[in-house]
């Protein structure tokens, strides 16, 4: 069994363990194996039988950051006494790993910032149900249409610009207007960060497929290209870009990190149900191979419980919306009721493998 915290590469490409992260986000792959992992199907299932570990000890696959990660394995010991070991890397890969794993998987529980790998691991019947009880304490909109799996926070997409580049009323009212000529060399964008595919997802479904081929053939022509969000949010501090399509999340981390009075840029958040103001959901689920399901179920019922939504939003550490009724937001974050983003389900937004296919045709990967 691979160590906690430990990726690494097997010579045709596959992973044998999962990644190390950096500065709180998993270290960037290369682009032909994010593809590859993204767009992968009909991976045969791993055999044979996992070996039983004590019930007062779980392992959660993670592709969220490890910091908010801390913060919910903690409080769940102190309110259990069960132990979770934490394996971190980036959404496709794992959901990759679990794949290739199958019913030989030595995970119970799998937490990710996005929906589209966890419909995609629902598609492949590799979830166990979320007891009805945990379900019911979020909006049934943010979680798996048929109970795989459950939404606990939420993350909005935005505008970051430079306030010493270019005024906040001179930004473009839709994200499609960053493909036009005027902003050539004046955008960032991380397109293979994991929260770059669900943008994708949402112009497709609003726009169509050629419209979107289209806009990403202008983020080509356009846009500098980062490995991550946390890039593309220093290139446009520093002034090397203008503006950058970021997840929120990231800006708001920036700013603790280099404090309010020395950061050099803003959020713009589109309206008007535009996909540039998608919100994202992040949602866990429990491994349907998983020989503690009993102990998995009650993780997944703490991190929708009041305390547990309670800590993550009075943090400093992780900037996203709780999805429980009657838990404030972190005040630094625009009121979730104030947002316009656009009216997409998650079967809308789909798994991922053809916003990838996209990007590919694009010229982007």
């Amino acid at each position: 069994m691979a160590s906690a915290h430990e990726f690494t590469w097997s010579r045709d490409g596959r992973p044998t363990s999962l990644s190390a992260r950096r500065g709180g986000k998993a270290t960037a792959m290369s682009l032909g194996r994010f593809v590859a992992l993204v767009t992968a199907a009909g991976l045969a299932a791993g055999i044979g039988v996992a070996t039983a570990a004590e019930p007062e000890h779980l392992t959660l696959y993670g592709a969220q950051h490890p910091q908010m990660l801390d913060i919910l394995v903690k409080g769940f010991k102190a309110e259990t006494g069960i132990t979770i070991d934490v394996r971190t890397g980036d959404a496709p890969e794992i959901a990759n790993q679990i794949e290739e794993e199958g019913a030989s998987s030595p995970a119970d529980i799998y937490v990710t910032e996005n929906s589209p790998e966890l419909l995609l691991l629902e598609g492949k019947g590799l979830l166990a149900p979320v007891a009805p009880t945990t379900l019911a304490q979020v909006p049934a909109q943010y979680s798996s249409p048929s109970g795989a799996w459950v939404g606990f926070l939420a993350r909005e997409n935005v505008l970051q610009f430079n306030t010493a580049m270019i005024k906040e009323d001179a930004l473009p009212t839709s994200l499609l207007d960053l493909a036009k000529p005027e902003w050539k060399g004046k955008l960032a964008i991380s397109p293979t960060d994991a929260d770059f595919l669900p943008i994708i997802s949402a112009l497709q479904a609003l726009k169509g497929k050629d419209a979107t081929l289209a806009w990403l053939k202008g983020m080509k022509d356009n846009a500098q290209v980062y490995d991550d969000d946390e890039g593309v949010v220093a290139a446009v501090d520093r002034g090397s870009a203008a503006v950058g399509i970021i997840n929120s999340y990231y800006w708001y981390r920036f700013r603790v990190e280099v404090g309010a009075d020395k950061i050099h840029s803003g959020v713009h958040h589109f309206s008007g149900g535009d996909a540039g103001a998608l919100i994202n959901i992040s949602g866990a689920a429990v491994l349907k191979s998983s020989r503690h399901q009993e102990e998995a179920q009650k993780f997944l019922a703490y991190i929708v419980s009041k305390p547990a939504q309670e800590a993550l939003a009075k943090s400093d550490i992780d900037f996203e919306y709780p999805l429980v009724a009657g838990v404030a937001a972190n005040p630094a974050l625009k009121p979730f009721s104030e947002l316009e983003p656009p009216q997409l389900d998650m079967k809308q937004l789909g798994d991922d493998q053809e916003p990838a296919q996209l990007l590919r045709d694009a010229g982007l990967l």
